[in-house]
Protein backbone atom coordinates (compact mmCIF):
# COMPACT_ATOMS: atom_id res chain seq x y z
CA UNK A 1 0.00 0.00 0.00
CA UNK A 2 1.55 3.34 -1.19
CA UNK A 3 2.61 5.77 1.91
CA UNK A 4 -0.32 8.37 0.17
CA UNK A 5 -2.65 6.16 0.24
CA UNK A 6 -2.25 4.90 4.15
CA UNK A 7 -2.13 8.78 4.87
CA UNK A 8 -5.61 9.30 3.00
CA UNK A 9 -6.86 5.97 5.17
CA UNK A 10 -5.81 7.31 8.39
CA UNK A 11 -7.27 10.97 7.89
CA UNK A 12 -10.43 9.80 6.88
CA UNK A 13 -10.87 7.27 9.69
CA UNK A 14 -9.64 10.17 12.09
CA UNK A 15 -12.36 12.01 10.71
CA UNK A 16 -14.96 9.34 10.85
CA UNK A 17 -14.00 8.77 14.44
CA UNK A 18 -14.29 12.48 15.58
CA UNK A 19 -17.56 12.85 13.95
CA UNK A 20 -19.46 9.82 15.18
CA UNK A 21 -17.82 10.67 18.87
CA UNK A 22 -19.35 14.29 18.77
CA UNK A 23 -22.84 13.10 17.09
CA UNK A 24 -23.16 9.93 19.68
CA UNK A 25 -22.07 12.57 22.75
CA UNK A 26 -25.02 14.75 22.26
CA UNK A 27 -27.26 11.42 21.74
CA UNK A 28 -26.15 10.27 24.55
CA UNK A 29 -26.51 13.15 26.68
CA UNK A 30 -29.93 13.94 25.64
CA UNK A 31 -31.23 9.80 25.84
CA UNK A 32 -29.73 9.97 29.25
CA UNK A 33 -31.16 13.33 31.03
CA UNK A 34 -34.83 13.52 31.44
CA UNK A 35 -34.72 17.52 32.08
CA UNK A 36 -33.40 17.42 27.56
CA UNK A 37 -36.75 15.22 26.81
CA UNK A 38 -38.07 18.30 25.21
CA UNK A 39 -38.96 18.72 21.59
CA UNK A 40 -36.26 20.90 21.00
CA UNK A 41 -33.54 18.61 22.19
CA UNK A 42 -35.35 15.43 21.17
CA UNK A 43 -35.15 16.94 17.71
CA UNK A 44 -31.57 17.48 18.20
CA UNK A 45 -30.96 14.21 18.76
CA UNK A 46 -32.75 13.27 15.61
CA UNK A 47 -31.13 15.56 13.52
CA UNK A 48 -27.66 14.41 14.99
CA UNK A 49 -28.86 10.68 14.02
CA UNK A 50 -29.74 11.07 10.94
CA UNK A 51 -26.15 12.76 10.50
CA UNK A 52 -24.29 9.34 11.40
CA UNK A 53 -27.30 7.48 9.12
CA UNK A 54 -26.03 9.65 5.92
CA UNK A 55 -22.11 9.15 6.80
CA UNK A 56 -22.14 5.93 7.28
CA UNK A 57 -23.33 5.47 3.62
CA UNK A 58 -19.98 6.92 2.64
CA UNK A 59 -17.46 6.20 5.00
CA UNK A 60 -17.34 2.47 5.12
CA UNK A 61 -17.11 2.16 1.68
CA UNK A 62 -14.52 4.40 0.90
CA UNK A 63 -12.66 3.13 4.07
CA UNK A 64 -12.53 -0.26 2.32
CA UNK A 65 -12.12 1.24 -1.28
CA UNK A 66 -8.86 2.86 0.23
CA UNK A 67 -7.44 -0.70 1.82
CA UNK A 68 -8.00 -2.60 -1.21
CA UNK A 69 -6.65 -0.41 -3.50
CA UNK A 70 -10.42 -0.74 -5.83
CA UNK A 71 -12.84 1.64 -6.54
CA UNK A 72 -15.67 -0.32 -7.78
CA UNK A 73 -19.16 -0.35 -6.43
CA UNK A 74 -21.80 -3.01 -7.77
CA UNK A 75 -24.67 -1.88 -9.25
CA UNK A 76 -27.21 -2.70 -6.70
CA UNK A 77 -24.49 -1.41 -4.21
CA UNK A 78 -24.43 2.26 -6.12
CA UNK A 79 -28.55 2.30 -6.01
CA UNK A 80 -28.39 2.23 -2.42
CA UNK A 81 -26.04 4.14 -1.78
CA UNK A 82 -27.51 6.46 -3.74
CA UNK A 83 -30.87 6.30 -1.30
CA UNK A 84 -28.92 6.61 1.93
CA UNK A 85 -27.55 9.57 0.54
CA UNK A 86 -30.64 11.44 -0.91
CA UNK A 87 -33.00 10.14 1.88
CA UNK A 88 -30.41 11.91 3.85
CA UNK A 89 -30.20 15.35 2.72
CA UNK A 90 -34.05 15.60 2.49
CA UNK A 91 -34.29 14.11 5.89
CA UNK A 92 -32.11 16.85 7.18
CA UNK A 93 -34.09 19.21 5.72
CA UNK A 94 -37.30 18.04 7.10
CA UNK A 95 -35.72 18.08 10.63
CA UNK A 96 -34.68 21.37 10.00
CA UNK A 97 -38.02 22.13 8.89
CA UNK A 98 -39.50 21.00 12.61
CA UNK A 99 -36.94 22.68 14.13
CA UNK A 100 -37.79 25.96 12.90
CA UNK A 101 -41.62 25.66 13.51
CA UNK A 102 -40.86 24.30 17.12
CA UNK A 103 -39.01 27.64 17.93
CA UNK A 104 -41.89 29.70 15.94
CA UNK A 105 -44.07 27.79 18.52
CA UNK A 106 -42.08 28.28 21.57
CA UNK A 107 -41.94 32.11 20.76
CA UNK A 108 -44.80 33.32 19.25
CA UNK A 109 -46.85 30.76 20.49
CA UNK A 110 -45.90 30.48 24.19
CA UNK A 111 -49.55 29.26 25.52
CA UNK A 112 -50.26 26.98 23.47
CA UNK A 113 -46.60 25.29 22.83
CA UNK A 114 -47.17 22.07 25.49
CA UNK A 115 -50.31 21.27 23.75
CA UNK A 116 -48.78 21.28 20.21
CA UNK A 117 -45.58 20.19 20.53
CA UNK A 118 -46.77 17.55 22.68
CA UNK A 119 -45.17 13.71 22.96
CA UNK A 120 -47.90 12.18 20.46
CA UNK A 121 -47.77 14.91 17.68
CA UNK A 122 -43.40 15.16 18.39
CA UNK A 123 -43.32 11.94 17.34
CA UNK A 124 -45.64 11.76 14.47
CA UNK A 125 -43.71 14.97 12.70
CA UNK A 126 -40.43 13.16 13.36
CA UNK A 127 -41.85 9.77 11.74
CA UNK A 128 -42.65 11.95 8.83
CA UNK A 129 -39.78 13.88 8.20
CA UNK A 130 -38.04 10.93 8.09
CA UNK A 131 -40.87 8.47 6.49
CA UNK A 132 -41.40 11.07 3.74
CA UNK A 133 -38.15 11.38 2.26
CA UNK A 134 -37.35 7.56 2.70
CA UNK A 135 -40.44 6.79 0.07
CA UNK A 136 -38.90 9.50 -2.36
CA UNK A 137 -35.89 8.28 -2.46
CA UNK A 138 -37.04 4.75 -2.60
CA UNK A 139 -39.00 5.31 -5.43
CA UNK A 140 -36.09 7.16 -7.31
CA UNK A 141 -34.33 4.21 -6.59
CA UNK A 142 -36.95 1.64 -7.98
CA UNK A 143 -37.16 3.84 -10.99
CA UNK A 144 -33.65 4.24 -11.64
CA UNK A 145 -33.17 0.55 -11.23
CA UNK A 146 -35.16 -0.25 -14.45
CA UNK A 147 -33.13 2.42 -16.36
CA UNK A 148 -30.05 0.48 -18.96
CA UNK A 149 -26.80 2.25 -18.22
CA UNK A 150 -24.48 2.90 -21.38
CA UNK A 151 -21.53 3.45 -18.91
CA UNK A 152 -19.86 2.15 -15.65
CA UNK A 153 -17.94 5.17 -14.88
CA UNK A 154 -19.35 7.30 -11.90
CA UNK A 155 -17.93 10.48 -12.16
CA UNK A 156 -18.00 11.29 -8.27
CA UNK A 157 -16.91 9.72 -4.94
CA UNK A 158 -19.96 8.40 -4.29
CA UNK A 159 -23.74 7.60 -5.87
CA UNK A 160 -26.44 9.51 -6.13
CA UNK A 161 -29.10 9.35 -8.44
CA UNK A 162 -28.63 12.39 -10.62
CA UNK A 163 -25.31 10.89 -11.83
CA UNK A 164 -27.03 7.54 -12.42
CA UNK A 165 -30.09 8.92 -14.26
CA UNK A 166 -27.38 10.77 -16.80
CA UNK A 167 -26.11 7.53 -17.39
CA UNK A 168 -29.51 6.19 -19.10
CA UNK A 169 -28.80 4.86 -22.78
CA UNK A 170 -32.33 6.14 -23.77
CA UNK A 171 -33.17 9.40 -22.35
CA UNK A 172 -37.03 8.63 -23.21
CA UNK A 173 -36.91 6.10 -20.28
CA UNK A 174 -36.02 8.86 -17.85
CA UNK A 175 -38.76 11.11 -18.44
CA UNK A 176 -40.62 9.47 -14.97
CA UNK A 177 -37.42 9.27 -12.96
CA UNK A 178 -37.48 13.28 -13.54
CA UNK A 179 -40.98 13.64 -12.95
CA UNK A 180 -40.69 12.62 -9.32
CA UNK A 181 -37.32 14.67 -8.78
CA UNK A 182 -39.39 17.59 -9.60
CA UNK A 183 -41.90 16.40 -7.20
CA UNK A 184 -39.11 15.91 -4.84
CA UNK A 185 -37.56 19.42 -5.60
CA UNK A 186 -41.30 21.30 -4.98
CA UNK A 187 -41.84 19.41 -1.79
CA UNK A 188 -38.81 20.51 -0.17
CA UNK A 189 -38.81 24.30 -1.91
CA UNK A 190 -41.46 24.45 0.33
CA UNK A 191 -40.04 23.27 3.41
CA UNK A 192 -37.15 25.83 3.26
CA UNK A 193 -39.54 28.76 1.98
CA UNK A 194 -41.28 27.29 5.02
CA UNK A 195 -38.48 27.56 7.16
CA UNK A 196 -37.31 31.38 6.39
CA UNK A 197 -41.57 32.30 6.49
CA UNK A 198 -41.10 31.28 10.62
CA UNK A 199 -38.17 33.09 11.11
CA UNK A 200 -40.04 35.97 9.61
CA UNK A 201 -42.24 35.50 11.92
CA UNK A 202 -39.99 34.94 15.29
CA UNK A 203 -37.78 38.20 14.30
CA UNK A 204 -40.88 40.14 14.35
CA UNK A 205 -41.98 38.81 17.35
CA UNK A 206 -38.19 39.26 19.06
CA UNK A 207 -37.48 43.03 17.95
CA UNK A 208 -39.59 44.46 20.94
CA UNK A 209 -39.06 41.87 23.81
CA UNK A 210 -36.13 41.54 25.21
CA UNK A 211 -37.44 38.26 26.86
CA UNK A 212 -37.77 36.80 23.68
CA UNK A 213 -34.55 38.02 22.28
CA UNK A 214 -32.56 36.18 24.94
CA UNK A 215 -34.48 33.12 24.15
CA UNK A 216 -33.90 33.85 20.35
CA UNK A 217 -30.24 34.12 20.70
CA UNK A 218 -29.99 31.04 22.88
CA UNK A 219 -31.89 28.65 21.13
CA UNK A 220 -32.27 29.57 17.39
CA UNK A 221 -29.10 30.97 16.61
CA UNK A 222 -27.93 27.71 16.38
CA UNK A 223 -30.72 26.29 14.30
CA UNK A 224 -29.75 29.46 12.07
CA UNK A 225 -26.34 28.13 12.39
CA UNK A 226 -26.99 24.63 10.70
CA UNK A 227 -29.34 26.10 8.26
CA UNK A 228 -26.63 28.38 7.19
CA UNK A 229 -24.18 25.32 6.66
CA UNK A 230 -26.72 23.07 5.13
CA UNK A 231 -27.80 25.59 2.56
CA UNK A 232 -23.66 26.69 1.55
CA UNK A 233 -22.85 23.49 1.45
CA UNK A 234 -25.92 22.47 -0.69
CA UNK A 235 -25.66 25.21 -2.90
CA UNK A 236 -21.83 23.80 -3.37
CA UNK A 237 -22.91 20.71 -4.68
CA UNK A 238 -25.33 21.48 -6.96
CA UNK A 239 -23.04 23.89 -8.64
CA UNK A 240 -20.69 21.44 -8.86
CA UNK A 241 -23.08 18.72 -10.15
CA UNK A 242 -24.51 20.98 -12.99
CA UNK A 243 -21.64 23.25 -14.17
CA UNK A 244 -18.45 21.41 -12.11
CA UNK A 245 -17.52 19.70 -15.06
CA UNK A 246 -14.62 22.00 -15.82
CA UNK A 247 -13.24 21.53 -12.12
CA UNK A 248 -10.40 18.55 -11.67
CA UNK A 249 -11.55 15.83 -10.05
CA UNK A 250 -9.81 16.40 -7.10
CA UNK A 251 -11.96 19.65 -6.28
CA UNK A 252 -15.19 17.67 -7.60
CA UNK A 253 -14.30 15.32 -4.91
CA UNK A 254 -14.14 17.67 -2.12
CA UNK A 255 -17.13 19.80 -2.89
CA UNK A 256 -19.25 16.45 -2.81
CA UNK A 257 -17.39 15.35 0.57
CA UNK A 258 -18.02 18.38 2.30
CA UNK A 259 -21.87 18.01 2.27
CA UNK A 260 -21.53 15.15 4.10
CA UNK A 261 -18.95 15.74 6.74
CA UNK A 262 -19.22 19.97 7.20
CA UNK A 263 -23.10 19.79 8.56
CA UNK A 264 -22.71 16.05 10.32
CA UNK A 265 -19.98 17.31 12.51
CA UNK A 266 -20.52 21.11 12.50
CA UNK A 267 -24.37 20.51 14.08
CA UNK A 268 -23.48 18.47 16.95
CA UNK A 269 -20.73 21.21 17.98
CA UNK A 270 -22.70 24.16 17.26
CA UNK A 271 -25.34 23.31 19.93
CA UNK A 272 -22.95 21.89 22.36
CA UNK A 273 -21.48 24.94 22.66
CA UNK A 274 -24.38 26.87 22.24
CA UNK A 275 -27.22 25.38 24.40
CA UNK A 276 -26.36 25.52 27.96
CA UNK A 277 -27.88 22.24 29.11
CA UNK A 278 -26.01 20.09 26.44
CA UNK A 279 -22.41 22.18 27.51
CA UNK A 280 -22.60 21.41 30.68
CA UNK A 281 -23.60 17.56 30.79
CA UNK A 282 -20.96 17.16 28.22
CA UNK A 283 -18.18 19.03 30.13
CA UNK A 284 -19.42 17.52 33.56
CA UNK A 285 -18.97 13.67 32.19
CA UNK A 286 -15.44 14.79 31.51
CA UNK A 287 -14.55 16.47 34.48
CA UNK A 288 -15.99 13.07 36.78
CA UNK A 289 -13.81 11.06 33.69
CA UNK A 290 -10.74 12.79 35.08
CA UNK A 291 -11.78 13.23 38.68
CA UNK A 292 -12.16 9.39 38.71
CA UNK A 293 -9.02 9.01 36.74
CA UNK A 294 -6.74 11.23 39.77
CA UNK A 295 -8.42 9.22 42.37
CA UNK A 296 -7.08 5.94 40.80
Amino acid sequence: MKYQQVALFSLTLISYCCLVLVNVAVIVTIILDNNMHEPMYILLCTLCMNGLYGTAGFYPKILWDLLSSGYVISYSGCLVQAFVMESFVCSDLSILALMSYDRYVAICRPLVYHSVMSKKILLMLVSFSWFTPFCISAVNMILASRLKLCSQYIARIYCINWIIVKLACFPAETIVNNVVANIRIIIFSFQFFFIVWTYVYVVKTCVNCSENRAKFMQTCVPHVTSLLIFTVTILFDIFNMRFGSNLSPTIQNVIAIELLIIPSIMNPLVYGFKLTKIRIRILGAFNLKNEMHHCM
